[in-house]
């Protein structure tokens, strides 16, 4: 288990596979999918991903530059581990909190981050300018 979570690396990894097992990509297209991944952090991941053979990148040449990245044969054998951390996601009802969060400012209506008690405001008092001299 440890080998494979080590090849896996970070949150980024299994999204990068989500977003390619569709087709191959270009890393600006990436990069619009998987916000709010930094392009340094993105270019990173792929790096990696590459050096591992997870990924392909294809470079078409041409100005500007073209790059796409496609998933291997090594990358597509992780897709089944998505479609069960896709199945678990929707069993615990939890697929997309943080992006709904993050674009809708709330969360689903089954999520328990919903639940959190709004803090109480307290009444504002009136300003007293009033001077006390003892």
């Amino acid at each position: 288990m440890a080998g494979i979570l080590q090849v896996l690396g970070d949150k980024w990894t299994l999204l990068v596979v989500r977003d390619l097992a569709r087709g191959p990509r270009r890393t600006n297209e990436l990069l619009a999918a998987l916000h709010p991944i930094s392009s340094r952090t993105l270019v990173e991941r792929l790096r990696e991903m590459e050096h591992d053979e997870l990924v392909e990148r294809r470079d078409y040449g041409g100005s500007p530059p073209r790059v796409e990245y496609a998933l291997t044969a090594r990358g597509r054998l992780l897709l089944p581990l998505l479609d069960l951390l896709r199945e678990l996601g929707e069993t615990l009802g939890c697929n997309e909190c943080a992006d709904r969060k993050a674009r809708r400012e709330d969360y689903c209506d089954i999520c328990p981050q919903r639940a959190r008690p709004q803090p109480r405001q307290m009444p504002s008092r009136a300003r007293d300018d009033s001077i006390v001299l003892l």
